[in-house]
């Protein structure tokens, strides 16, 4: 599953105009992509991981500052901005972590291949959540009086949504991987050949 220079580019600006759409409004009809976006930048492009990583990060942190901004707010005034903030970073690499890990070890379309899905994504969310929810209790000026008690029964009112959410858009990609991937393999031989590098 090799892929292209022009295959690579138009995944990441996918993936940024999804993240652009849905972490507008984090509570949105729709929700936000964000946490599924990073596990699926992680896979697809593992080769470019030292600028798409950095350039997705930067790009969130773009729209927070302008959804912020927008609302009358400055950006360092807002309750979601403490030195917690910066451990979104840890945070969504986890994800991309868990993504590039089920790269390298992805075996084509097959039941194993499912299985190690299902395994990186949730260790990853679960990574993702420790890291940001406990930086986001414990440093930031929101939460007074905090306890360790407090903290696990917080960690597990945002656990499942936001497990649930990324989950959804994790699926979607699969299914759409999967199609992709059998069309591709219905494709005369020479074409074949040929579309080795679009998966």
């Amino acid at each position: 599953m090799n892929l292209t220079t022009s295959q690579r580019a138009g995944i990441l600006l996918a993936l940024a105009l999804v993240m652009m759409g849905t972490r507008i409004n984090h509570f949105s009809a729709i929700p936000d992509a964000s946490w599924a976006l990073f596990f699926i930048g992680g896979f697809y492009l593992r080769g470019i991981s030292r600028w798409a990583f950095p350039l997705l990060m930067a790009l969130a942190v773009a729209v927070d500052w302008y959804v912020i901004t927008a609302s009358g707010l400055g950006f360092w005034d807002h309750y979601c901005v403490s030195a917690a903030y910066w451990f979104l970073v840890p945070s969504y690499f986890s994800l991309w972590f868990g993504g590039l890990w089920l790269r390298k070890h992805y075996q084509g379309l097959s039941l194993a291949s499912f299985g190690l899905l299902a395994l990186s994504f949730l260790v990853s969310v679960t990574a993702c959540d420790v890291i940001s929810n406990g930086s986001f209790y414990w440093l930031s000026d929101s939460v007074h009086g905090a306890t360790f008690a407090g903290w696990i029964k917080n960690l597990g009112d945002w656990y499942l949504p936001y497990l649930y959410t990324a989950s959804i858009y994790v699926a979607g990609a699969a299914v759409l991987h999967v199609v992709v991937a059998l069309i591709a393999g219905k494709l005369p031989v020479t074409a074949k050949a040929d579309s080795r590098t679009a998966l």
